[in-house]
């Protein structure tokens, strides 16, 4: 496995991507395109998996017996994980309700 570090790097901008896409598919839901909402989610969706799947990997090593060494950078990694999750849920509600409210 590569080093703690460079895996919390992964992590974070994967899912600072993914935070990015699930803002942007509110902004667009917004002014009404709701293509282009539903794409941002989708793109959101692939770069949050990146992210995941690094914490997954990184949680199957431990499982195996490597040690992981916690640091504040693998803690703020897991943080902005937590936080882009939390933003993709809310992307995809925001979204319904603009279309609900403006369809």
């Amino acid at each position: 496995m590569e080093g703690t570090e460079l895996v919390a790097f992964n992590i974070i901008a994967n899912v600072g991507t993914a935070r990015s896409c699930y803002i942007g598919a509110i902004d667009a839901a917004a002014e009404g395109n709701y293509e282009e909402a539903e794409k941002m989610i989708e793109e959101g969706k692939e770069a949050f998996n990146g992210g995941h799947n690094a914490h997954h990997d990184m949680l199957t090593a431990m499982a195996n017996g490597e040690k992981i060494e916690m640091t504040l950078l693998l803690t703020h990694a897991e943080d902005q994980l937590m936080s882009a999750e939390a933003f993709g849920i809310l992307a995809e509600k925001f979204v319904a309700l603009y279309k609900k409210v403006n369809g």
